[in-house]
């Protein structure tokens, strides 16, 4: 399994300044340069942290040596890694000054997580306790530890385990983790709860939490603005769910025709919210726009109109009458309180602005008095805008893969967000660095139309030099939001980069360049792994329709870590509600065994061919990884390689986090310089 200490910095001060994924990375950073020079000097420094992110736009090699030489005198001398983490941060000090804090002054390591005082927002942390107790008061397991009193640790302690987490998630949205997989005796070991996390991660990732910055370690020790931030993101997901025409067609009526109908599919759901907030207190008669969840809400008129709108049986006219914006405040509360909204927040909270808390309010009220009617004209208009069964799993995958790679762009919806080219363009920088030529690049909002299709051009091209199969595709088919094309596109980039990967991981234990790897390569190491236990099962290709009772990947996952799979949990899967319990726990135990996967029970029981190869490769990878008595990679070595293969370009680098962001690793404990190694 993967190792469970994480990297461990004598001072506590300085270890508090970085997560666990931070250190690792820089850790690796460090030891690259050490392997190729047998030491790490001051003079070294400059060209390692000249390539990061954070600092790249904003300094020079020459303007970083100048900056550090004021603390550091000798270019000769030697350092040990905690003196390179302090240089580091020597230097942040320095670019965020320059950058003012700004959100794009790190995008290495996230300014969420680098700051040198974690503040916790005591009112965000009472609410999310409130969730907490209202909505897993009843689960057998945790029910004895609740309900959790806000003001103590109570909640950071619970944590630690992982199951809270893990349970949190199947709120937001239901079915997402298997239970099955979750380990949930009273005395966790290390192992266990280690695996706890490791579910909780890949499985947060896996509904559109952005989790790039976090590591097990960090939960294990329950860091309270990472555990928060997370918290936050999975309620966020939980009360927006409903925010889109699939769950809610009735959303229509916000628009006028069908451009505007593409444009609400394109929005993320805070802007879906805002737009439905504004329809009704335009129809209310509030002459404002209100156009976020802070400053524009603070007086409490806003919320007044709105629930006199929605809901005039439990409003009058004396909130809008009071002065006092408190007193305003807690009317608007108590009138909420009678739609049956759970009180997570307080005047205080409403007055000084809270995003967050404020965002989860008005959500509530939606849930339960949208206001909407139910045109039937209208309504199934935009049941026929949304996707069949098939293609909106494959655009949920593509949508999280994207947005797991942390990429600056987040994507709310495929088909609409990738029609400038953007998105495209950041992904393909992302997983095949200095393939975009960003001085030919537009960066959004693009008013006009030449420039989306310039950009997508560049997208086409770049397929093109990386072999993908683009014959008679321009860049105008992505501009006019041609779906098959952009299907077959997204899915050539992520085979591309999933093949690149487990190339670049075995030409790393190897110490030499390899074979490209194939999609044979892969289906002849899945069925050589699970031969080499004494399994019989076989998969003659990822299309068999014998896969769809999942006894070849339980069996796959067992071989490749015997004690993962409980095997009286797992059924024959001879009826379709068997297969949909093997599918389930499937996923989990992948990602409990530490793959991040994004296809859904559904893809394993049709036999998606593509979402099989995903998982198989993604299984492969974790394998390729493990410490073990024969090396593996041997045996992929001995494949003929399928010249017909999408081949990488030579000399093609990962990107500085790819071990940790892609769709084929989670964040586990232990260094690896295969990325700097590769960089350099």
């Amino acid at each position: 399994m993967s190792s469970f200490v994480g990297v461990i910095v004598s001072d506590p001060w300085l270890q508090s300044q970085f997560t666990q994924v931070e250190l690792r990375t820089l850790k690796s950073r460090f030891l690259s340069t050490r392997t190729q020079s047998g030491r790490v000097t001051v003079g070294d420094l400059p060209a390692v942290f000249a390539k990061l992110k954070a600092f790249s736009e904003l300094f020079s090699e020459d303007e970083v040596k100048a900056i550090l030489g004021k603390s550091l005198k000798d270019s000769d001398e030697e350092i040990d890694f905690e003196s390179f983490l302090r240089a580091y941060l020597n230097l942040q000090a320095r670019a965020t000054a320059i950058s003012g804090g700004s959100k794009n002054s790190s995008s290495f390591l996230k300014a969420t997580t680098t700051t040198f005082h974690h503040t916790i927002n005591e009112s965000e942390k009472a609410s999310y306790v409130a969730h907490i107790n209202s909505y897993l008061g009843e689960d057998p397991f945790l029910n004895k530890y609740l309900p959790l009193d806000p003001s103590t640790n109570a909640l950071f302690d619970l944590a630690k385990d992982g199951v809270l987490l893990c349970k949190l998630i199947n709120v937001a949205v239901p079915g997402t983790i298997d239970e099955r997989a979750i380990n949930t005796k009273r005395d966790l070991n290390p192992w266990e709860r280690n695996e706890n996390h490791t579910l909780c991660l890949n499985s947060a990732k896996a509904i559109g939490c952005t989790v790039v910055n976090i590591g097990t370690q960090d939960l294990v020790e329950a860091r309270p603005h990472l555990l928060l931030g997370l918290i936050s993101q999975i309620i966020k997901i939980q009360l927006l769910a409903d925010l889109n025409l699939k769950k809610t067609p009735q959303l229509v009526e916000l628009v006028e025709d069908s451009t505007d109908v593409e444009e609400l599919m394109g929005l993320p759901p805070e802007k879906v919210l805002l737009k439905w907030m504004n329809f009704h207190l335009k129809k209310a008669g509030y002459e404002k726009q209100v156009t976020n969840f802070s400053s524009d809400v603070k007086d409490g008129e806003a919320y007044a109109y709105l629930l006199n709108a929605l809901a005039p049986e439990h409003s009058g006219p004396a909130a809008l009458d009071t002065k006092d914006p408190t007193e305003r405040a807690n009317m608007v509360l108590e009138q909420a309180e009678k739609l049956d909204c759970k009180r997570y927040l307080t005047p205080k909270d409403i007055v000084e602005g809270s995003p967050n808390l404020n965002l989860a309010f008005v959500a509530q009220i939606f849930q339960h008095r949208n206001g909407l009617s139910v045109d039937s004209n209208k309504t199934s208009f935009a049941e026929m805008m949304t996707d069949d069964a098939e293609t909106s799993r494959e655009e949920r995958c593509f949508r999280l893969w994207i947005n797991s790679l942390g990429i600056a762009t987040y994507v709310n919806n495929v088909f609409e967000d990738v029609r400038n080219g953007w998105v495209l363009l950041e992904v393909l920088d992302k997983v095949s660095p200095e393939s975009v030529n960003w001085k030919q690049a537009t960066k959004p909002p693009i008013k006009m139309p030449f420039r989306k299709v310039e950009n997508c051009n560049q997208v086409i091209k770049i397929g093109k030099d990386l072999n993908f199969s683009l014959v008679n595709v321009a860049g105008n088919d992505i501009v006019q939001g041609n779906k098959k094309l952009i299907v077959a596109y997204l899915w050539q980039l992520m085979r591309f980069t999933m093949l690149q990967l487990l190339k670049n991981l075995r030409s790393h234990s190897q110490g030499k360049k390899g074979k490209e790897i194939t999609d044979a390569d892969i289906l002849n190491w899945a069925n050589d792994k699970v031969k080499s236990v004494g399994r019989t099962s076989q998969m003659e290709s990822f299309k068999d329709k014998n896969l769809s009772n999942g006894i070849f990947f339980l069996e796959l996952l067992s071989a490749v870590e015997p004690r993962v799979v409980n095997w009286s949990l797992v059924t024959l899967g001879e009826t379709d509600e068997d297969k949909m319990l093997n599918a389930t726990y499937i996923i989990s135990v992948a990602r409990k065994l530490g793959c991040s996967i994004f296809l859904l029970p559904e893809d394993i029981i049709k036999v998606n061919q593509k979402m099989i190869l995903t998982l198989t490769a993604s299984i492969m990878y974790w394998s390729l990884q493990q410490p073990a008595g024969e090396s593996e990679t041997t045996v992929v070595e001995d494949y003929t390689p399928d010249t017909s293969s999408a081949a990488s370009l030579d000399g093609e680098t990962e990107t500085d986090l790819a071990n940790e962001v892609s769709s084929l690793a989670v964040d586990n404990e232990k260094p690896s310089t295969e990325v700097e190694e590769n960089d350099n």
